[in-house]
């Protein structure tokens, strides 16, 4: 069954992340703000991905002189799904 996540980012510009996942894999992705090209590249380069993968390939990326960023909030969103579930 398909679950709907809703996460607050802090740090980025993007404030707000939809994941869509069923079993175990990131079927869709919305951010609400941030650098549209580069979200969208990474929509598509996830989609399909199981959420292990994602977690570790985006958890620690930084944003400039920020000590996060899109995709590290996405892994930090993730992670937070797995402990809950």
């Amino acid at each position: 069954m398909e679950k709907i996540i809703q996460y607050k980012t802090t740090g980025t510009c993007c404030h707000l992340m939809q994941v869509k996942i069923d079993d175990d894999k990131i079927t869709d992705v919305d951010f609400i703000g941030g650098c549209s090209g580069n979200l969208q590249g990474i929509k598509s380069l996830i989609k399909g991905m199981s959420i292990d993968d994602v977690i570790t390939r985006l958890s620690g990326i930084k944003c400039g002189d920020k000590s996060t960023s899109c995709p590290d909030q996405l892994a930090q969103c993730l992670s937070s799904f797995k402990a809950k579930v």
